[in-house]
């Protein structure tokens, strides 16, 4: 069995271990890249349709879920969005912005993937490919074993992401790893996922896949004012996906809230439109206000037709309750395979925020998604893996 000996072993070729490889590379640091998967950078390729919402122009920590919410502000300051959208434009790469801040590339993820790649190869990065770990441990260095290599290093990054999208390679391969480490763990669930519903409250949604409109979706203090999509089973759409993160790990122990007609009153405004307007149809009324089908679904067979002055305003404002606070209860999510990220992770209570190294294991360090740090949906994923990749990558 071969063996080679490196500075530094990173094990993920996704967004966080090729920045950490190249950030550490340039150190001077002899750095070994190792992944299963026979190409880099899957989730780069599709993320953001294919442009990939690399970073989002404001990011705060108030932006991720996690159990210690201080924890991200260390690396968030250490390398900005700032700081990755001068690496973007000094490599030419063009973009633009979409809502909310969200910055994508305007032609396609492989200028991000080609970034990396580039930054890997200019500091001498070596890249392995379809590399299958059979073992690491760790003495005074680490030794990770393959099928055909045995490697030493002084430091090891974990940066395999999480559970979501197995199709694309995701397991739980640092989770184990770290647990192996003595490193704890906080609950993982998907997050950014689409919601499922059963029952009575599915029954009026069925026939709309495809429909989408403005919303905001509420969970406790949470909100989200984005659109709502609906779906063959559920829910998706920006504000739900927002919102699924802060579900319960079990969403049917959650109720949430959708407005369907944020920054208006409904019931005050269908008071309006049927003094102005008596003669209209109800159902034309909401169509101005909604697309035909799902205007059309939002009333019962019997009142299709009804004319709105002769519909009783106690009616009208059981309907506009209805619109601006939607009671939902999920009966389930779609799961790790439609989640964009994984929620939860290796506790960040045995982590360094400065370094994102573990504090009882000197060496050892973990990035990106696997870590108990998970952004909202428009970019702060990415950040965070470039601002933890960075962290580590300064030290290891």
């Amino acid at each position: 069995m071969a063996k080679t000996v490196f500075d530094v072993v990173v094990i993920g070729a996704g967004a966080a271990g090729l920045f950490c490889a190249a950030t550490a590379a340039r150190r001077g640091r002899r750095v070994l890249v190792l992944d299963h998967a026979a190409e880099p950078g899957a989730k780069i390729l599709i993320s953001g349709g294919g442009r990939c919402n690399f970073t989002n122009l404001s990011v705060k920590a108030e932006n991720f879920l996690s159990a210690n919410p201080h924890f991200a502000k260390s690396a968030l300051a250490k390398f900005s969005s700032q700081d990755f959208i001068k690496l973007v434009e000094a490599h030419g790469i063009p973009y633009h912005e979409k809502r909310l801040g969200q910055l994508f590339c305007d032609d396609s993820a492989r200028s991000i993937l080609g970034l990396l790649l580039g930054l890997c190869r200019q500091n001498n990065v070596t890249l392995r490919l379809s590399q299958n770990i059979t073992e690491i441990s760790h003495d005074s260095g680490f030794t990770v074993k393959t099928g055909t290599d045995l490697v030493e290093a002084t430091s090891l990054v974990l940066a395999t992401g999480g559970l979501s999208i197995p199709k694309l390679g995701a397991t739980g391969f640092t989770y184990e790893i770290a647990r192996q480490f003595g490193l704890a763990m906080t609950p993982v669930k998907p997050g950014l996922v689409p919601l499922r519903f059963e029952g009575p409250q599915w029954g009026w949604m069925q026939g709309l896949s495809g429909v989408s409109f403005e919303s905001a979706a509420r969970f406790g203090k949470r909100e989200f004012r984005e659109h709502a999509l609906f779906t063959h089973r559920g829910l998706s759409g920006p504000a739900l996906l927002q919102i699924s993160s802060y579900l319960p790990e079990s969403p049917e122990a959650g109720e949430l809230t959708l407005n369907m007609l944020p920054g208006a009153d409904a019931i005050a405004l269908l008071l309006e439109r049927k003094a102005a307007r008596p003669k209209a149809e109800l159902k034309t009324i909401l169509a101005e206000l909604f697309p035909a089908r799902l205007a059309q679904a939002l009333l019962p067979e019997a009142q299709q037709k009804q004319i709105i002055a002769e519909t009783p305003n106690k009616q009208l404002k059981e309907l506009g309750e209805r619109l601006n606070a939607l009671r939902l209860r999920p009966t389930g999510t779609e799961g790790f395979a439609k989640a964009e990220v994984t929620v939860g992770g290796v506790d960040t209570a045995g982590l360094s925020s400065q370094t994102m190294g573990a504090t009882k294991v000197p060496g050892l360090f973990v990035i990106g998604e696997a870590v108990d740090v998970t952004g909202w949906l428009g970019g702060y994923n990415f950040q965070w893996a470039w601002s933890s990749g960075f962290a580590a990558g300064e030290v290891a």
